[in-house]
């Protein structure tokens, strides 16, 4: 088994080689004991796995009604017609 294989066998059958067919398994873990390169992807298959699996993340309270506030004044501020020169600030 190279590297290339075993990252295949990793999106198909999942990070946890215990639950691989033994045909699998068993040339996976004879790869990843001399393999840097596959110790790495299973490491990132793993920290992917528990990203998906946390909680998500959460926008603070009244955000979107303070984008929303935001807009609503920047467009109120582009509505006003302005003349030669002058600028939002005068």
């Amino acid at each position: 088994m190279d590297v290339t294989e075993f990252e295949e066998l990793i999106d198909r059958l999942g990070e946890d080689l215990s639950l691989w067919p033994d045909d699998r398994r068993l040339p996976a873990e004879a790869l990843l004991a001399r393999s840097s390169a596959a110790q790495a992807l299973l490491e990132e298959a793993r920290m992917l796995r528990r990203a998906f699996a946390a909680p998500p993340v959460r926008a603070p309270a009244g955000l979107a009604d303070r984008i929303v506030a935001a807009a609503a004044k920047m467009q109120d501020d582009t509505a006003e017609p302005r003349t030669e020169g002058e600028t939002a600030e005068s």
